[in-house]
């Protein structure tokens, strides 16, 4: 079982959150998937054929889990985008640096309320300063903020060219070819 999930033939499906660490039996038939704990038959799912895809009941989902079942991720990037590109940005990396949806749904409302408590302006300073520095986690960002680093000049990012003035200790590429 992976993240309150068992495995059938490479897609997912919910088992109720109760059951995390238990031992249970799958019945497969040709159009449903049933899980079972001590004989007890305690979810069922339509079978689904989608290689790598997740079918999940809201009522498997612990209740703290259930509080995001209304968010989307394509509703987060839609605030986020509201507030400003670099948010944007920041969010979608967020978002896609996280294994489960609902991780990622967690890390987008934090970020939301980054901006409600420091303001939205300040928000894409960090995500820019993030961006730069190829961060993608919301506590990076929470720190940057709380750590008044949005303020300051943005970092040079590695890609910038740096232009060496001719000197006798430069040896150049010629010397390594």
């Amino acid at each position: 079982m992976r993240a309150g999930h068992v495995e059938i033939e490479r897609h997912f499906y919910s088992v109720p959150f109760r059951y995390l660490r238990e031992q249970v039996d799958v019945r497969v038939t040709e159009r449903t998937v049933e899980i079972f704990f001590k004989g007890e038959r305690i979810g069922v799912h339509p079978r689904s054929f989608g290689v790598g895809g997740q079918t999940t009941q809201p009522d498997h989902m612990p209740p703290n889990h259930r509080a995001f079942a209304g968010w989307t991720i394509a509703k987060l990037s839609d605030d986020a985008a509201k507030i400003g590109p670099q948010t944007a940005l920041m969010m979608a990396r967020i978002c896609a640096a996280q294994p489960h949806p609902e991780q990622g749904i967690r890390a987008g409302l934090g970020m939301l309320r980054l901006a409600r408590r420091f303001g939205a302006q300040r928000l894409e300073a960090a995500c820019a300063r993030g961006m730069a520095c190829g961060l993608a986690r919301y506590g990076s960002i929470a720190s940057i903020l709380d750590n008044n680093l949005d303020r300051l000049a943005a970092p040079i990012s590695e890609d910038a060219s740096i232009t060496l003035s001719d000197h006798e200790n430069i040896r150049g590429p010629g010397y390594y070819n």
